[in-house]
């Protein structure tokens, strides 16, 4: 599925291409299931941080079988269940990548599964304890909370010992955020917002943490539901900045003064290209979690190739609850 000229989902095709073959220290992977994640809403629009050479697939994160193994690769063997995140190039049968880029799919895990963990999770425990610097018996606070980093948040933060207030637009997605372990939901209306609207988000939210405040608010959203939830923060709080689905915000910045709180970017990609050994460790973590049963990827629907553009158009409609996963091949 190529992205051959800057666009929406609309402008996607699919297109049959030779075969890659792995080169050094290269594994060549069957993709089987790719999960769609919101980057792959902005990279074919050429909005995301990174524009790759045209044409391209989408698509971020894989799971698959190793097809074939380049030279000096140890460790992987044809037949191999795995897991990756390329960043782009996932919507496809077929992709090359660095044997370095693989995790083991575990056994008794489904490809949509495994294709829908790593960039949430792995981009939220970044966020929560490496930014955050979240705590036992803190108070999270989560903006979108019904979405693939929100649904995320709300696990890592119960199983990191805090009390979750989860921020959704809609009751179904405060359900959604309950089942996942939330303790407290809030439903806020649809922005823009006016002056008055504004404050009343935010005395709703300062209502929801409760008086101490918000000690670590995770915001994948942006837009005019950042300020308001700023105002709620506690003191010492940390804002974890991490999207921009509702447009990019601009924080009054005596807020920081007042409540002497850090506003923190989590960019995961760049932690993990720069300190691999620290985002192993987090990975390593996840798969325990995973394998206790205390983080659990919530595929609500799953696509054909075909259809990909339509799962893409769903996620940038913000309507979706948990991840969607694109199925390649059984």
């Amino acid at each position: 599925m190529l992205s051959k000229a800057p666009g929406g989902p609309e402008t996607l095709s699919l297109d049959e291409l030779p075969d890659p073959t792995p080169g050094k220290g290269q594994v060549v992977v069957a993709v089987k299931a790719c999960a769609i994640n919101y980057p792959d809403v902005l990279i074919i629009e050429d909005k995301y941080q990174f524009k790759p050479q045209r044409p391209f697939a989408p698509g971020g994160e894989i799971a698959g079988v190793v097809e074939s193994v380049g030279e000096g690769v140890e460790g992987w063997a044809v037949g191999d269940r795995v897991i990756a995140v390329p960043g782009h190039g996932g919507l496809v049968g077929k992709i090359a990548l660095g044997a370095g880029q693989l995790y083991r799919l575990p056994e008794g895990r489904s490809f949509e599964d495994g294709a829908a963990l790593l960039l949430t999770y792995a981009t939220t425990i970044h966020a929560l304890l490496d930014r955050g610097h979240l705590r036992e018996g803190q108070t999270l606070l989560v903006l979108g909370a019904a979405g693939g980093v929100g649904l995320a948040a709300i696990e890592l933060g119960k199983a990191f010992g805090a009390t979750v207030v989860a921020a959704v637009s809609s009751e179904e997605k405060a359900e959604a955020a309950r089942a996942a372990g939330a303790d407290r939901t809030i439903v806020y209306p649809r922005a823009p917002f006016d002056k008055d609207q504004s404050k009343a988000l935010a005395e709703a939210f300062k209502a929801a943490v409760g008086p101490k405040g918000a000690d670590v608010i995770y915001d994948p959203v942006g837009g005019d539901y950042a300020e308001p939830a700023l105002r709620a923060i506690a003191w010492e709080g940390r804002y974890l900045v991490v999207g921009f689905p509702a447009g990019i915000p601009r924080l009054p910045l005596n807020l920081t003064l007042l409540k002497s709180c850090d506003v923190c970017g989590v960019f995961w990609g760049a932690f993990a290209a720069r300190d691999p050994h620290a985002n192993q460790a987090h990975v390593e973590r996840l798969f325990r979690l995973w394998g206790e049963g205390r983080i659990a990827p919530r595929v609500t629907d799953v696509f054909a190739l075909a259809d990909a553009g339509q799962a893409i158009a769903r996620l940038g409609g913000r309507e979706s609850i948990g991840k969607l996963v694109v199925r390649i091949a059984e």
